[in-house]
Formats: structure tokens, C-alpha cells, sequence
């Protein structure tokens, strides 16, 4: 029986969930140490999830975490982008108030030495 064969893909989905959540721990307290407050993490709504919401002064990023198995693949694909875009829109329609000056994305992949490489406003 080969290889592929004897994986078990519940298995390998939970591992990859794990390694998700380890990526965004490291992404959340990276932005901590920089002095962003993350207000929320999984946040869903609007058809979509957002990683982590996070602000600093009047300053609001949304960020998506990717942890990278694969550096050649599309971290995003378009579908994923509307699911992104509308989930922020939902979320600051959530809002009891509009207080900040600049929301924009952060795409931030994490590589398999568990660097950290950030993109503003990626799509």
C-alpha cells in the first residue's frame, strides 16, 4: 500500500488548523509588541472570517494570516477576497461608532522558519 494511501486526511486537516492558530498567535503578538490592540480574532460575518482585527490610535488593519506550506502558491484567490472584503464591511457596519481614520488589509504569510512577511492593503 503506498503512502498516500495510509494518510488519514481528518488528520491532516487538524494538523493544518494547528498549525493556522500557532501562525495566528504568532502574527497576534507580534502586533501587540508593536503596539496594535487586536480586538477581535475570527471574526465572522458578511459571508466571511476575518484572522485578526486590529488597531493602533485612529489606524485599522484587518489581517489575514497565512502560514505558507507552499511559497509558490496564491496566498488569496478572488473568491476568498469578496468573503474578506464583505466580512470587513460587516464587521465595521457593526460598529457602534465609525472612529477611525484609515482601515485597510494586512496579508501576513508565515514561512516555514516562522518569519513573519507583511503585505499592506495586498488586494
Amino acid at each position: 500500500m503506498s503512502e498516500s494511501n495510509l494518510r488519514d486526511p481528518h488528520a491532516e486537516r487538524v494538523a493544518a488548523r494547528l498549525r493556522g492558530v500557532a501562525a495566528e498567535d504568532r502574527v497576534a503578538d507580534d502586533l501587540q509588541t508593536r503596539g496594535w490592540r487586536v480586538l477581535n480574532r475570527n471574526w465572522r460575518g458578511g459571508g466571511g472570517e476575518l484572522d485578526l482585527v486590529a488597531r493602533r490610535g485612529d489606524v485599522l488593519r484587518f489581517v489575514e494570516v497565512k502560514q505558507r506550506a507552499d511559497p509558490e502558491a496564491d496566498p488569496v484567490r478572488p473568491a476568498q477576497v469578496r468573503r474578506l472584503r464583505a466580512a470587513a464591511q460587516a464587521w465595521m457596519a457593526s460598529q457602534a461608532t465609525e472612529d477611525w481614520s484609515e482601515a485597510c488589509f494586512w496579508l501576513v504569510e508565515v514561512d516555514a522558519w516562522n518569519e513573519l512577511q507583511w503585505c499592506l492593503d495586498p488586494f
